[in-house]
């Protein structure tokens, strides 16, 4: 009886460690995917680098992702959520299905070569600050790597790539969760390019995007002032009461603005005037209070002034809704990896760039973070990959593409259009793929991370920052 029970025993060990062995040759097949299209993916990312196309005008971006995308024989649906340059590529059937997010929409005024000097490519141009172009691509590949093995019949199931654009002001996300295109998914997976590698278990800041509009009447301003209601009294009035709340909101709460109009001459009592502004908090709840107020405050200023005020929120994005039992999953697959490695001469620009931009000359970190406890406010950022994380749940990456500098700054698009940015590019796709097969392979694992979701959401209903119209498009 003994003698039975040992072999059975070892009969079960062995079994195990075939399983095991199975999903780590599955992952090595998958990085083995990655590798092979290497120069094909860093030839994508540079294209989109090139491109630097900002919030809704990724007509090449998207169309470059998309049609690789078609080429590796996924299914492309183009044209999502009312926006041209949102995309889906899917492959494989039934359940489960697996999202992946990608973006590629670059920032304003950020030209920069792939040099370790500020040297603009094109005076005033946008510049891929927070390098998206090494985000979509990524995102795109590890899609691309899962596709061979459901193609192969190593796994079962549905993935599922999202070109997203206009993360950095529009917030695409929130018009894709609104119609409902995130809701059939179990788990979806992002990163985002940083200058450290870890499982993100931090959330990010809630934030609201609103303007406010003042209508005057106008006048001479040295003949007959007293005819006149000036917007700009108004503007004014408005500015200076979101800066006396600065000193009355909880610390984790930021307000900024900016004027977009503020009159046209001296000489004339201006009739209109608008402030562009955001509010943010580490709590959803916390930005409604802060947006309350400012509403207060705005109707304050109309009276001030005598003029009319509209208040307009324009989007918004929630918090990101951290997942731990799917940050676990990231964690082994990060340590499974090992850390990232670079030359000298990697090192070499890196510190150049710290020296460039006044800050510390500590070069790249490449190295594998440990799995974290969630702070209890986030620093300071807002992602529409938030409003994602509230309808399904959201597994997130940050993976080294640059050195410790300025971020949404020019040293960012400087690494991300060179081996730098392309090493951390082929990490995340490879960490991304890993965790996908154990998300294919384990239903133990997706119970978890759903379970937790639940448990989170419990009562919730997800409700975006928009309206039910379409997004709003830029004029051609």
């Amino acid at each position: 009886m003994k003698r039975k029970l040992h072999c059975t025993l070892i009969a079960f060990a062995l079994c195990f460690a075939l399983s095991a062995y199975a999903d780590v040759t599955k992952k090595k097949e998958a990085v083995a995917s990655i590798e092979k299209h290497r120069a094909e993916l860093i030839k994508l990312s540079d294209q989109i680098w090139t491109f630097a196309e900002t919030a809704l005008r990724e007509h090449k971006s998207a169309k470059a992702l998309a049609d690789y995308a078609e080429q590796q024989g996924l299914k492309v649906e183009r044209g999502i959520g009312g926006m041209p340059t949102a995309f889906t590529a899917s492959y494989g059937q039934g359940q489960p299905i697996i999202g992946i997010l990608g973006e590629f929409d670059a920032l304003p005024g950020i030209s920069q070569k792939a040099s370790p000097n500020k040297e603009p490519l094109e005076a005033g141009a946008p510049g891929h600050g927070c390098g998206h172009n090494l985000f979509g691509t990524a995102s795109l590949g590890a899609a691309i790597a899962i596709k061979e093995l459901i193609a192969t019949g190593k796994l079962k199931g549905t993935v599922r790539f999202y070109g997203t654009p206009a993360e950095e002001s529009v917030y695409a996300k929130v018009y894709m969760a609104r119609d409902g295109l995130f809701k059939d998914l179990e788990v979806c997976l992002a990163w985002h390019p940083g200058t450290k590698t870890f499982a993100d278990v931090h959330s990010s800041q809630a934030i609201v995007d609103f303007i406010v509009e003042f209508k005057g009447r106008t006048a001479h301003a040295a003949l007959d002032p007293w005819n006149g209601r000036s917007a700009v009294d108004g503007l004014e009035a408005f500015t200076h009461g979101a800066n006396m709340l600065r000193e009355h909101i909880k610390p984790t709460a930021r307000i900024h603005y900016a004027i977009m109009k503020g009159g046209d001459v001296p000489n004339v009592v201006p009739e209109y005037a608008k402030v562009w502004c955001w509010a943010r908090d580490s709590k959803r709840d916390g930005v409604e209070v802060v947006l309350q107020r400012l509403r207060e405050i705005a109707d304050g200023a109309g009276k001030i002034a005598g003029v009319e005020v509209k208040f307009t929120v324009q989007t918004g994005c929630y918090e990101i809704l951290v997942n731990m039992a799917g940050a676990k999953l990231l964690q082994q697959n990060l340590d499974w990896l090992g850390s990232l490695k670079y030359t000298d001469a990697e090192q070499q620009f890196a510190r150049a760039i710290q020296r460039a931009v006044g800050a510390a000359q500590t070069g790249l970190d490449g190295e594998i973070r440990p799995l974290e406890k969630p702070l209890p406010n986030p620093p300071g950022g807002s992602t529409d990959v938030g409003d994602v994380s509230w309808v399904v749940p959201t597994l997130h990456l940050s993976v080294t593409t640059a050195p410790e500098a300025a971020w949404h700054a020019w040293p960012v698009v400087a690494a991300g259009g060179m081996s730098i940015g392309h090493k951390g590019m082929e990490y995340a796709a490879k960490t991304l793929a890993a965790t996908m097969i154990d998300l294919f392979e384990d239903a133990n694992a997706r119970a978890a991370i759903q379970a937790e979701f639940k448990e989170k959401t419990k009562g919730f209903v997800y409700k975006p920052y928009i309206s039910d119209g379409p997004p709003p498009l830029p004029k051609p």
